[in-house]
């Protein structure tokens, strides 16, 4: 008795000493055009913020949620002086915005909003001189509202976690240990979604050719690109993996649309770095992505980008195909052109095996050796619509990473497109 009295005491110890697993802060950005900065963490967190004075502070603290490294500094020299982001304590990440001297921001018009509750945006529009000079003592903390996340990416209402699902999709996790998984699938008629680590960073490989795309078509819109243009294959952008482009001598031109259809559907390299040249290079398209909220997704090399450094994340890409959906970023005429275009990818092993027949998807796949990856727009044969995103880090070349894809694939394909009737009463929807 008294040994197994002191065998559950220290068992009891080490459960009330273990801590819960946080979240981590996966990225942060801040916009100085538009005065707005980006909060992405790896799962749902609710800010704390406050304001304290001499020299006026914004402080934003994330509960639970971990940091990697020491303290990072990064100054700017407007009216928003300086970033800095660090840990205030074992269980807290802390972002303090410290404004130039002569600037202050008042709590009723500070706005921190998020499109989920793994994105914040804090919007620093109403900073404002300090005209009355009158210093506000550093000891007060006026505290800060924080909005709701009832609306994904500003243009589709949240409902609850498709917990019926979810709990499936655990399992699989659990049965494919090891694999690495980041899930977001947002079913757009109750906004109903799953979540496994959706913010979490993940080698894009060729799902980065996704929002490349959307770019090049806003450029077209824009009047700043034309459809018929004709694009020369330099010898610098011509790159091994997938595509037939490569196998072409350089200086061969080709029009520009039949250069982005071949990045999309048999995902070529080449004809990728084409249309990343042609649209400037990294340094214009990172930071369209980020206005338009992605802020996980980031070219760093041109394709084949082997060793996995662009990336992004289900959510994102889940993002990006709301903003599609609800005719946020492209008019009728691109957005029509871009989903026949992504309707057409020939790599048919990931969602869409997981599909019913009569499905239409427009999708982008994502392979490398330590990643697959598969997003986009499904409708079933009943018309119901819903986002999918999905990345797998896994062993190099496991091939069960694709089997998994394709049984979470199902999962929700058989939640979504059961009759509605059925689904009443499970808890899971909000009607």
């Amino acid at each position: 008795m008294k040994l197994r009295f002191l065998l559950l005491s220290v068992v009891s110890i080490v459960m009330l000493s273990t801590p819960a697993k946080a979240s981590r802060l996966e990225s942060w950005y801040f916009d100085q055009a538009q005065n707005q900065l980006n909060i992405t963490t790896e799962s749902g967190v609710k800010p704390k913020a406050f304001i304290i004075g001499s020299p006026t502070r914004v402080v934003i603290d994330l509960p639970g949620t971990d940091v990697n490294g020491n303290t990072l500094r990064q100054r700017f020299g407007s009216a928003v002086q300086e970033i800095r982001v660090g840990k205030v304590d074992d269980t807290t990440t802390r972002l303090v915005v410290e404004l130039a001297a002569g600037y202050t921001v008042s709590p009723e018009k500070l706005l921190i909003r998020g499109d989920s509750s793994s994105h914040w945006i804090v919007n620093f529009s109403a900073i404002e001189r300090n005209t009355n000079n009158v210093p506000q003592s550093s000891e007060d903390k006026i505290p800060v509202a924080i909005g709701d996340t009832s609306t994904f990416a500003g243009v589709v209402k949240l409902g609850s976690e498709i917990s019926s699902v979810s709990s499936q999709v655990k399992s699989l996790m659990n049965r494919y240990s090891s694999l690495d998984p980041g899930i977001f699938f947002l079913d757009l008629q109750t906004g109903n979604y799953i979540d496994f680590n959706g913010e979490k960073a993940f080698p894009a490989a060729s799902t980065i050719k996704f929002p490349i795309l959307i770019a090049l078509f806003q450029e077209i819109d824009a009047g700043r690109i034309k459809l018929n243009e004709t694009l020369v294959m330099r010898r610098n952008l011509i790159t091994g993996g997938s595509g037939n482009f490569q196998y072409k001598p350089a200086g061969s031109k080709f029009s520009l649309l039949e250069t982005a259809t071949k990045m999309i559907t048999i995902s070529d390299n080449t004809a990728t770095n084409m249309i990343i040249d042609r649209l400037g290079g990294k340094a214009k398209l990172n930071p369209k992505f980020r206005a338009w909220g992605l802020q996980n997704t980031v070219i760093r090399n041109l394709l084949g980008d082997f060793k996995g450094t662009n990336t992004s994340s289900p959510k994102d890409l889940v993002r990006l195909s709301a903003l599609i959906a609800n005719n946020q970023l492209l008019n009728d005429r691109s957005r029509n052109r871009v989903l026949d275009i992504m309707r057409r990818v020939e790599n048919q092993s990931l969602l869409v095996s997981g599909l019913g027949k009569g499905t239409i998807i427009a999708h982008k796949t994502g392979t490398l050796g330590i990643v697959l990856g598969d997003a986009g727009i499904v409708q079933t044969p009943s018309g119901k619509r819903y986002l999918a995103g999905i990345m797998v880090r896994r062993p190099f070349g496991d091939s069960r990473a694709k089997s998994f894809i394709t049984q979470v694939s199902r999962l929700v394909y058989g939640y979504v497109e059961q009759p509605r009737v059925a689904r009443q009463g499970t808890g899971t929807s909000k009607q």
